[in-house]
């Protein structure tokens, strides 16, 4: 009886008591997060903090979006940080016990009114050395706003401001050209567009491209030499970002349909079949970079080009020769109606002297009477008084 009192004594004493299993199953105290004191240096384009815990890996994000991997424990480098647009840098963090952590800044500081900024910024590298940048004013700009564009290197820094702006009716700029661009390496550019006012803070706009990728690339030069057998079409392509080319010819001999003959990497083509062509051209250095069509140049191959009008020669000698019948037949009809409408009248013959004769005396000749219809008087001299 005693042992059955003992044993539901103790039953009861367990259920009471408390049990404490904090060491083995509540978790302890935050340790803290592993990364802090996010930062960025605009100059070096990096991203740097300050690690405070264990860590096994780090991945650094723009936007959500591009990673990369860092090979510090303590920061990563971005290529190009924008100056204009504001992005939100984040850094993920997985420690060695498996927990994961992440923090983030915003970059650059947004500073006055987004809407005042310039917008629908676009650049374009056409006819070879011009560069040509557009905008439009901002819908929220300030009346007395005034627009300026820059070209940087990305990697030095090395800074071009515009050297000739064209503006709108209200004289706001809205657009620029450089001239010569043999100067410019093909490396990254920012086009940046600031603006400025007398009392607002006007954001800036930017885009970020190499040159190569906005250039219009303009249809080759083409050059003809023919003999009597062939032609060879020669072309030359000019472009400061790229050095080779692919070529489309578009060819029509005649009146015949047109054909494209593709030329990968050549800068010649050969016509050994006579006749009249018309040749086009246009160059491309990848799919969404092709030239327009050059004008169609007219080719005669196997004959010269005045060959087509040898048969004028005889057509113009023998109108000439006509012309030239013509006028004498005039002429000569002209001299002959002058002399039957003005017939020399013969001066008196000098009765003083008959062997004298005067230039302006004519002979007269009886055995001519007959040849002329013409009335004669007969003149007697009587005598002196």
């Amino acid at each position: 009886m005693a042992l059955l009192w003992l044993a539901v004594s103790l039953a009861a004493i367990s259920c009471v008591l408390p049990t404490d299993h904090s060491n083995r199953h509540m978790p302890s105290a935050d340790p803290g997060p592993p990364i802090k004191n996010l930062r960025i240096d605009a100059r070096s384009r990096t991203l740097s903090w300050d690690v405070a815990g264990n860590v096994s890996s780090i991945e650094c994000f723009r936007n959500s979006k591009s990673s990369r991997k860092t090979k510090t424990r303590n920061s990563c480098t971005f290529y190009v940080l924008p100056k204009c647009e504001v992005s939100q840098y984040s850094v993920n963090v997985t420690t060695v016990d498996g927990r994961s952590f992440s923090t983030w800044i915003q970059y650059p500081v947004q500073e006055g009114n987004r809407g005042a900024a310039a917008r629908s910024l676009t650049c374009q590298v056409h006819n070879v050395d011009f560069l040509t940048c557009s905008w439009q004013a901002g819908p929220e700009a300030p009346g007395d706003v005034q627009y300026h564009l820059y070209l940087e290197d990305v990697t030095t820094e090395k800074k071009w401001q515009c050297p000739r702006y064209t503006a709108n009716e209200l004289g706001i700029h809205t657009q620029c050209q450089f001239n010569g661009l043999s100067g410019f390496p093909n490396v990254q550019y920012r086009f940046l567009v600031s603006g400025t006012s007398t009392n607002r803070s006007i954001p800036c706009s930017e885009f970020v491209t190499f040159l190569s990728r906005i250039e219009a690339l303009s249809p080759p030069n083409m050059t003809v030499n023919c003999n009597k057998s062939h032609c060879v079409i020669g072309w030359k392509m000019s472009s400061h970002f790229y050095r080779k080319f692919e070529y489309n010819l578009e060819i029509q001999k005649g009146t015949d349909y047109r054909y494209t003959q593709q030329a990968l990497s050549q800068t010649s083509f050969v016509l050994s079949s006579p006749g009249i062509y018309s040749v086009r051209i246009q160059a491309s250095v990848v799919a969404h970079n092709i030239s327009q069509w050059s004008a169609p140049l007219r080719i005669v191959c196997g004959q010269s080009e005045h060959a087509d009008l040898s048969w004028l020669t005889p057509v113009v000698m023998a109108l000439a020769t006509l012309l030239l019948a013509g006028c004498a037949l005039v002429l000569c009809k002209r001299y002959s109606l002058r002399q039957k409408l003005f017939p020399p009248i013969p001066d008196m013959k000098d009765p003083m002297g008959d062997n004298v004769h005067s230039e302006k005396m004519l002979a007269w000749e009886s055995d001519r009477a007959g040849q002329e219809e013409c009335a004669v008087a007969k003149v007697e001299v009587l005598g002196e008084k």
